[in-house]
């Protein structure tokens, strides 16, 4: 567990950019017709004449995707002891067959306590065109170094 990111490594404006992830529409359907399987999102055809102009992601698969993403670039070097919760998240724009997504994360404020730190972070994700597809402010607990999981600890 050496050399994972603690809360004591993090300040306002610690800036992580997350890799990135193309959506085909296989992988759209097949995700909403399991968890949220409403006809823009499952159904090509149907999609094609509704109000969206053709199958879109569901919100909930592009949330997937920052997690796995965000996971991918930070939480799987850091001494993460939870997600606390999303206090915004907007989805701002329709994701679409063939986007590739990507995104940041920039800290805004680290607070901490004797073992941990309650770190607060802006989230945005962009497709490939740089329009912005979803937006949060979430938290999440980090271990201070030398506690937990953290080096040292």
């Amino acid at each position: 567990m050496s050399g994972l990111i603690t809360a004591d490594d993090l300040h306002s404006g610690y800036r992580i950019r997350l890799g990135e992830m193309t959506l085909s529409e296989e992988e759209i359907v097949d995700f909403a017709s399991e968890w949220d399987p409403q006809w823009f999102h499952t159904d090509p055809a149907a999609a094609a004449t509704g109000h969206h102009g053709g199958v879109i992601a569901s919100g909930i698969h592009t949330l997937a995707i920052l997690q796995k993403l965000s996971v991918e670039a930070f939480y799987s070097r850091s001494a993460v002891i939870a997600g606390r919760g999303f206090d915004r998240l907007r989805f701002t724009a329709p994701v679409r067959p063939g986007a590739t997504l990507s995104g940041t994360a920039t800290v805004t404020e680290v607070s901490l306590d004797e073992a941990r730190g309650r770190v607060g972070m802006d989230i945005e994700m962009h497709d490939q065109d740089a329009r912005t597809v979803l937006t949060a402010t979430m938290t999440v607990f980090l271990w201070r170094r030398g506690h937990g999981g953290a080096a040292g600890g």
